[in-house]
């Protein structure tokens, strides 16, 4: 009975460790990608990333996601925001992935996408459970349908955002590039964005900046129909 309830505790803890939320640090693995060997933090630098997972190579909704993040990709570059994705198969299924993807999307791949064959980065993100084993052979896509989540992570290597879809449900990388955009002017210039905000529209002063502070910040003055609702055009 000991023993078992030390197993129990052990899982408890395990499942609590791997557990992530918004502004945990995002952990650092190494990896093999179709563009070679990476150090996760090195590679991010002092870049924005965009981390994006998927359940399995060869797979449809992901398909289209590769693509349409391909074409996406120069709005990704000129916010300064580098792309990863991630599959819970072997390299050499990647690459020919890729080449499905180009035939099918008219794009191939143009970020690295991570090899994961022995579970060991989903693992470490919360996405599959230590139960899961440690290797993709055998595994379908359904025994990894937990493997479909965003990540936005900052240059300081916190994670700012985690959505997790379903896999029928393909992937809108518009509203990814608007909470980047979002999450760039809170960190420029401390405001928050509105419901259904879209770049150039009306933001919200934080409210954790000083009435003080606010009039350095914006001299020009606010509309501010409650006092914690300070409403100010988007800064440049």
């Amino acid at each position: 009975m000991l023993r078992d309830g030390r197993h129990r505790m052990q899982k408890a803890n395990w499942r609590k460790a791997m557990r992530k939320s918004l502004g945990d640090t995002a952990p650092d693995f190494s990896a093999d990608t179709t563009e070679g060997r990476i150090r996760f933090h090195e590679w991010l630098g002092e870049s924005w990333c965009v981390f994006f997972s998927h359940p399995k190579d060869f797979t449809p909704v992901c398909t289209t996601e590769l693509g349409a993040m391909a074409r996406m990709m120069p709005e990704f570059e000129q916010r300064g925001v580098k792309v990863i994705g991630i599959s819970v198969d072997p390299l050499e299924a990647h690459e020919r992935w890729s080449k499905d993807i180009e035939e099918t999307q008219g794009l191939a791949p143009c970020y690295p996408l991570i090899a994961d064959p022995d579970l060991s980065v989903a693992k470490l993100y919360g996405m599959l459970p230590d139960s899961a084993g440690m290797e993709a052979e055998g595994r379908t896509a359904a025994d990894n349908q937990t493997v479909r989540n965003v990540f936005v992570i900052a240059p300081d290597k916190t994670i700012k955002l985690m959505i997790t879809y379903p896999m029928s449900t393909g992937r809108d990388f518009g509203e990814i590039l608007r909470v980047v955009d979002s999450l760039q002017l809170t960190e420029r210039h401390k405001v928050a964005t509105p419901a259904n905000w879209r770049q150039g529209e009306d933001v919200i002063i934080l409210p954790s900046l000083s009435e003080e502070a606010a009039r350095a910040a914006f001299p020009d003055g606010w509309k501010a129909p409650k006092p914690y609702l300070r409403i100010v055009p988007q800064p440049s």
